[in-house]
């Protein structure tokens, strides 16, 4: 793990009629792209019939113009693409999961990590329960139709099971008749949802994946709240709201989200240009330029340069054609990613003194390739700037840090991971600034646990993989050594 990973992105839209829905997902997912590259879905319900088809890939690589045509029309259809947490990297774990039931069928996309996965995957499992995948979406799939087989309705279902489920969900569901939207209590992952002209209801997790269908926001789910769409329209369900603090992961806007995405009511842009000005003012330093690594420091750079009245410049140009799914089996090849992805422009750097922006350092061994480019290319000094705290905690709650052992900032100085990347000096967003950076200013509803170790649940005791996922994990090492 050398950088954090990304989410996972959902995506759902109800329409009056049957139409050609799976096209808007399609379009959906490719701006929510960069949320995961792991596996992708879709699932199209034509009157209570599912068609579906989900792979690992890319977006445009798993659904060619045949399979889109395969799935045909419908008036609901939900979509998922999938960096994983928990679970292996399979075809299995791709998203939307459709279950068949005693009630009917139902289809649902997760973005999140619930942090009781492991305790409840235990206690369906002695009831006899019979688990086809090693994600805890399917946890969260089996205890709503558990419930739903003494609910009236699968919203109400929905509502029962979210007094068991415990952490980070933002969930598309799809019943033969609804689309139904979720968030977590606490609010950790984004959920909105819009309308468009033709009266087209879409949820996504981004307001950018809104922007690409044509739909206009109406607003963020708030914590707690569950909507149904249907043929009668809107409805909520509030008794979760309020029940918990806010707590939305802060890296969500320094890293996840897209710029040009509205969180909460805060444009990405705006959040993270304000850390680069917060940045300036913790850590100044005399020098020539700003650069940005792209792309989530870009935003940052140019907060900084404001704020300092350092000159920005372009320093990187970025390969647009390599994707996070770039195979480098061997070392050297690993270490020739960064130069294949990301190339310094030698002009804006030859002879100056750099302030190098990026988003967080992990193990450090990204950081240290991108400041030996920037040095290759003639910078005289090279002063490294992170808009965000160093991680000294694990994350149970969806973003891919999971160990301590693996994060450089636990087991080093300041000063000794700027020795050991290569940079003149190096400082960090503080605790304090990361919780500022949203529009107004307000400092309260974030998590940062990741920087702080100050969760807003209680933690699990229990957070190996189990049996089956071990087995799967030891085959896909030894395919990948062999």
């Amino acid at each position: 793990m050398s950088k954090i990973h990304e989410e996972c992105g959902v995506f759902g839209i109800f329409a009056n009629e049957t139409t050609d829905v799976a096209r808007s997902v399609y379009y959906g997912l490719f701006a929510l792209q960069h949320r995961g590259q792991e596996s992708c879905g879709i699932v199209v319900n034509d009157d209570g019939l599912f068609s579906s088809y989900k792979d690992v890939g890319l977006v445009n690589d798993v659904f060619t113009a045949e399979r889109m045509n395969a799935l045909g029309k419908g008036n609901i259809a939900v979509g998922h693409v999938r960096y994983g947490t928990t679970g292996v990297s399979d075809r299995i774990n791709a998203q939307p999961i459709v279950v068949n039931h005693t009630k009917g069928r139902m289809a649902i996309a997760h973005n999140g990590n619930i942090v009781n996965s492991y305790d409840l995957r235990t206690e369906l499992e002695l009831q006899g329960s019979i688990f086809q995948t090693t994600s805890d979406t399917e946890v969260i799939a089996y205890n709503i139709i558990k419930e739903r087989i003494t609910s009236p309705s699968i919203e109400e279902a929905v509502n029962r099971a979210m007094n068991k489920i415990r952490g980070a969900y933002s969930l598309v569901i799809m019943s033969p008749s609804k689309l139904i939207a979720v968030r977590d209590e606490n609010g950790f992952r984004p959920l909105c949802y819009g309308v468009r002209d033709d009266g087209c209801y879409v949820v996504a997790s981004e307001s950018c994946a809104l922007d690409a269908v044509g739909a206009k926001f109406v607003r963020d789910l708030e914590p707690g709240e569950i909507l149904i769409f249907d043929k009668h329209g809107i409805r909520q369900i509030l008794d979760h709201t309020n029940k918990a603090p806010r707590s939305m992961c802060v890296f969500e806007y320094i890293y996840f989200a897209r710029p040009d995405s509205i969180i909460d009511g805060c444009g990405v842009h705006h959040a993270r240009s304000r850390a680069g000005a917060f940045l300036a003012l913790e850590h100044p330093v005399n020098a020539d330029v700003v650069v940005g690594v792209p792309d989530s420091g870009l935003d940052a750079a140019v907060g900084y340069s404001k704020q300092s009245g350092i000159p920005y410049g372009i320093g990187f140009i970025k390969n647009k054609y390599i994707g996070r799914t770039f195979i480098a089996p061997e070392q050297k090849a690993r270490e020739d990613k960064v130069r294949i992805k990301l190339n310094p422009i030698a002009e804006t750097v030859k002879d100056k003194r750099v302030i190098l922006i990026d988003d967080s350092i992990v193990r450090g061994t990204t950081s240290a390739r991108i400041v030996k480019l920037i040095r290759e290319a003639g910078a005289k000094e090279v002063h490294m700037r992170i808009s965000a705290p160093p991680f000294l905690n694990p994350c149970y709650y969806g973003t891919d840090i999971d160990s301590r052992e693996n994060l450089i900032a636990c087991h080093h100085s300041i000063d000794e991971i700027a020795k050991i990347i290569g940079v003149d000096t190096l400082g960090y967003l503080s605790v304090d600034s990361v919780k500022k950076i949203a529009c107004g200013g307000r400092t309260d509803g974030f998590c940062t646990a990741c920087f702080s170790g100050e969760y807003p649940t209680e933690i699990p005791t229990e957070t190996h993989k189990n049996r089956f996922e071990q087995k799967i994990s030891e085959r896909l090492k030894e395919e990948e050594n062999n």
